[in-house]
């Protein structure tokens, strides 16, 4: 399909930055049914236990895995494996040992989540949450979702989680994964509030504006995302959000920017929603306003392997005198930047090309070079690449620290008040 191709100047590895896979690598990965082997058995079970195991033993691109005993984890980990009653909970085992790493790349899905980030698919309530002001707090409801239709207000405050105080439920699922409290593991436990399977009940509590309490029963369901970009004019400021990089997106936001740039004097672009995506496909966005040949950082794998990744203009479906543009550009970053995103961001900083308005972003910037198949049909992603910015700065764990800071805050989720947005236009504009 032709998304998964090498990066320039290395021609041995498929970078994937995040969890990004095209339909062709799915296909890949998947095994006649008859060869699989079932979580429903013991013996199953600890065959898929070893197989991840094993791999993230001899691909993982830390060798000392961040100085925990790994070999430790896998004498924790594996009776609790054995023991696990059905496919759900042998899964929440994998989970646990491995989140144990603090990695956000390193991951797993059961055979019917398998995870593809040209069409995401994941299990929702129709509420998104993040921490805002220290505390979890509502800033999106899908449109048409059950969530809708309650009292539960853009802003309001969640105060807890089938009857436990959210406090308290935040602190056991960290304790229960061995989890540190640390600022972006914290926001991604957060962030995965309600997590459980697709057609359970969660009962959730929540302050509102007026401090009042009140709580609701919703149930999980499985909900798509389709990826994109989208454009809006404010005077002569064109807002440009992309939601992921995929080549896809790389080429639509390529062939469309003349014409969404026609009469702009400034640009933001927002990555504030931006959870990375193909490298490559950042590598073409980044082109657009960086010179050729602009060094976007180094990756290195657990034995020393490493190439530099580049921007390249030189397109069978860009103009062959396409030139990067040079208009004012500010960007838009949070807690949910993430990998290729930051990459992108951290190079147009540091190339004096923007400035960067927001919150610092997630700090979770390791790639994978491809999906690892299990025996049950599952599958598995593991960071096999470390990177440094092109001036060596290591950006997993730091995240991006913005020229301007500005935080979210309840009160403006409530009045839909978008500061830093504000913020990025005034400064574009004078």
């Amino acid at each position: 399909m032709g998304r998964n191709r090498a990066v320039r100047n290395s021609s041995f590895v498929v970078l994937l930055i995040a969890l990004v896979v095209s339909q062709l690598a799915v296909a890949r990965a998947a095994r006649d049914d008859s060869t699989l082997v079932s979580t429903a058995t013991v013996e199953g079970r600890l065959t898929v236990f070893d197989d991840v195991w094993e791999t993230i033993q001899e691909r993982y691109y830390d060798p000392k895995f961040h100085g925990i005993d790994w070999q430790a984890k896998r004498t924790t980990f594996r009776p609790a494996a054995a023991r696990a009653g059905n496919a759900q909970e042998f899964y929440d085992v994998l989970r646990q040992m491995i989140a144990s790493l603090r990695d956000a790349h390193t991951r797993v899905y059961s055979p019917d989540e398998k995870f593809d980030w040209w069409s995401p698919r994941f299990v929702t309530v129709g509420l998104t949450v993040r921490e805002v002001e220290g505390a979890p707090t509502v800033i999106q409801i899908e449109s048409g979702s059950a969530a809708s239709k309650t009292d539960i207000k853009q802003g309001d405050v969640i105060a807890s989680v089938d009857d436990v105080p959210v406090a308290q439920f935040v602190a056991q699922r960290m304790r229960n994964a061995g989890l540190v409290d640390e600022g972006n593991i914290r926001h991604r436990v957060i962030a995965n509030l309600f997590d459980g399977p697709s057609g359970t009940s969660v009962k959730i509590g929540w302050i509102n504006r007026n401090g009042n309490q009140k709580s609701t029963v919703l149930q999980r369901y499985w909900s798509q995302r389709n990826l994109g970009f989208n454009n809006q004019r404010k005077g002569k400021i064109a807002i440009l959000r992309l939601d992921a990089f995929t080549q896809s997106v790389a080429i639509d936001f390529s062939k469309n920017l003349a014409e969404v740039l026609d009469g702009a004097e400034g640009i933001v672009l927002d990555l504030r929603g931006n959870g990375g995506g193909d490298a490559e496909a950042m590598a073409d966005v980044a082109s657009l306003f960086l010179d050729e040949g602009t060094n976007l950082g180094r990756f290195a794998d657990r034995s020393g392997a490493s190439f530099e990744l580049q921007t390249f203009a030189k397109r069978v479906w860009r103009s062959p005198a396409a030139v990067p543009i040079k208009l004012p550009l500010v960007v838009l970053t949070s807690e949910n930047t993430s990998s290729a995103a930051e990459i992108l961001a951290a190079a147009l900083q540091t190339k004096g090309r923007a400035q960067v308005i927001g919150s610092g972003t997630c700090g979770c910037v390791l790639a994978i070079r491809s999906r690892h198949a299990l025996p049950d049909g599952g599958v598995l992603d593991v960071s096999e690449f470390d990177y440094k910015t092109a001036g060596g700065v290591r950006l997993e764990g730091a995240g991006i620290k913005p020229d301007i800071f500005n935080s979210l805050t309840r009160s403006d989720i409530y009045s839909r008040h978008d500061r830093a947005l504000e913020r990025a236009i005034t400064l574009l504009e004078s």
